[in-house]
């Protein structure tokens, strides 16, 4: 059997030259094409254009292709150009300088070296790459009882307010948050037609516009009326919905729509900020020993929470979330006061009894 030698090309070698006009057509082309690759991932316009400009600034910084960055550039430009801007502002931009440099290696490393000589190598390494990770801030959400003081007595103010149907809005949506924990910006998209009285055993929301994991845009989902969402819905529905607008039938009726109408004189829907407001009133006034602020996501954590104590295992709790990794949903489930003491020594008596007798 017989062996064929190949010819091994330096990669130093520059093969040819290139004009500067040429260098900065290629460089144009080469970050629209990160821009459609990202695009075919699958991320949201919104991730697209963050990154981009995140190399924007990293690119007006260095003033010339960021292919040519060094590792001492990066040295320079995290250790003193960032040296004070906020972690989450230094670890968004390492990790958009991370990924066109993967995109260079794996799709433009021949070409950049044909044209310039230069071996594509990305400038943040293990010992300048700014260290941290951007994590959820710990929300621990008040106990059962406390969220049963807090509804219960923004219900006892629903028969004196001043303002009905805005006040019983608000009312229904943290409720909706606490019961089933939608996110406050998908309570706001909901259309009256994406309640699905037929469907399962207790009725569905489609929610349309869920949060896609690492911004990929919307996710959508069935969440089930459980947890008593469904009698919170058909009281909000039947009683309150009417007092905003009286055409069940209209497409694209929001489910929470606000005080204000459209042109066209129906009602438009109601802001995330509304229903925020709402909700810090309520515990203001009926939850006044609540230490921190009460917002829609400690509801969802709340929701969580309360869902893992009452035994629901925790991939039903992230389907019902809309979770992409099970680590996140993790991060939502608080145990509060003994439950982990008693667990432990609930297993510790149980250890105990197998050994009687062996005694």
């Amino acid at each position: 059997m017989g062996l064929a030698l190949a010819v091994v090309r330096d990669v130093r070698e520059v093969r040819a030259p290139t004009s500067p006009e040429e260098l900065v057509d290629f460089e144009t082309d080469v970050l629209a094409g990160f821009v459609l690759a990202r695009a075919s991932a699958g991320l949201a316009d919104s991730t697209i254009r963050g990154d981009v400009g995140h190399l924007d600034q990293v690119r007006a910084w260095l003033g010339k292709p960021l292919w040519d960055m060094e590792p001492t550039d990066g040295d320079a430009y995290f250790g003193r150009v960032l040296r004070g801007v906020p972690s989450g502002t230094r670890l968004a931009r390492a990790q958009a300088i991370t990924t066109y440099f993967s995109y260079l290696e794996l799709r433009h490393q021949v070409e950049i070296h044909a044209m310039t000589g230069r071996v594509v190598a990305c400038p943040l390494d293990e010992m300048n790459r700014p260290r941290g990770a951007k994590q959820a801030k710990l929300r621990i959400p008040p106990t059962a009882a406390e969220t049963m003081t807090l509804f219960a007595g923004w219900s006892a103010e629903l028969a004196t307010c001043r303002k009905y149907a805005p006040t019983a809005r608000n009312y229904a949506a943290a409720r909706l948050m606490a019961e089933v924990g939608l996110r406050v910006n998908e309570v706001c998209g909901l259309d009256l037609s994406d309640v699905k009285w037929h469907l399962g055993r207790f009725g569905k929301i489609h929610v349309r516009h869920g949060k896609g994991s690492r911004g990929s845009g919307p996710k959508e989902r069935m969440v089930p009326l459980i947890n008593g969402a469904d009698r919170t819905l058909r009281w909000y529905v039947e009683d309150v919905w009417g007092h905003f607008d009286d055409d069940h039938t209209r497409p694209g009726a929001p489910l929470f729509p606000s005080e204000r109408c459209n042109g066209d004189g129906s009602c438009s829907r109601v802001g995330d900020d509304a229903l925020r407001r709402g909700l810090a009133a309520a515990a203001r006034d009926h939850l006044p020993s609540w230490p921190g602020a009460l917002t829609p996501h400690v509801l969802r954590h709340y929701c969580a929470s309360q869902l893992y104590h009452d035994g629901m295992d925790l991939i039903a709790i992230q389907e019902l979330l809309g979770h992409s990794w099970i680590a996140t949903t993790m991060r939502y489930v608080h145990v509060h006061r003994t439950r982990i003491e008693d667990a432990w020594a609930a297993g510790q008596l149980r250890a105990a009894r197998r050994l009687e007798g062996l005694i």
